[in-house]
């Protein structure tokens, strides 16, 4: 692992669930690992179809290592008072590649603005609490060629920094496309391009 921390980042390690009662309305919230807004959009709709009796769908997601891509929808609840407090739990807990979707179904007694606000973060946070959380390492790759006699220089790198080797062919030239934590990219094909006979892909 690179002593880089941007290359770390963090998602759910599994679906997760949460349940919440407040006021006789029912509150069902789930998280989901996603990767995608295709993902995230998908499973948005497959969960409508499934809870098509709720009064609202309401959910939020967070995309990629960075954070930056991200949306959250109130699905029919006064602006701001459901999607946003969805989004602000994911962010309370640094994940990403995350959905989560509230399910409401309505008692009878309005909640109110601070009290639909309550209620969906609380349903959020529960979710992905059961839903715990797992460390993940961004990872990038490097594809060379080299001469056979310049393998071992290649291994010598390879078992140093603990690379991984997703594929390879031998022959008279050989081919490698190594992964390893985008942090490393540089350093790792700086020293490559400095072996004889190898070359970069």
């Amino acid at each position: 692992m690179a002593d880089n921390n941007t290359d770390i980042y963090y998602t759910i390690e599994r679906e997760g669930q949460g349940r919440l009662t407040e006021k006789m309305s029912r509150f069902l919230a789930f998280a989901f690992h996603v990767t995608t807004a295709e993902d995230a959009r998908a499973t948005v709709k497959r969960m409508s179809n499934e809870w098509h009796d709720a009064r609202h769908v309401c959910w939020a997601y967070m995309l990629g290592a960075s954070r930056t891509e991200y949306q959250s929808n109130d699905n029919g609840e006064p602006s701001g008072t459901a999607g946003r407090p969805i989004l602000g739990q994911i962010n309370s807990a640094g994940l990403t590649d995350v959905l989560v979707v509230v399910v409401r179904y309505f008692g009878g007694i309005k909640l109110g603005t601070p009290g639909l606000i309550a209620a969906y973060r609380e349903a959020a946070r529960l979710a992905l609490e059961d839903s715990g959380k797992k460390e993940v390492v961004e990872e990038g790759t490097i594809a060379l060629s080299c001469r056979y006699e310049a393998v071992n220089g290649v291994m010598k790198i390879v078992k140093e920094l603990g690379l991984t080797i997703i594929s390879q062919e031998m022959g008279m030239e050989c081919s490698y496309v190594l992964s390893m934590p985008r942090s490393l990219l540089t350093g790792v094909a700086g020293r490559l391009e400095k072996l004889s006979g190898v070359r970069m892909e």
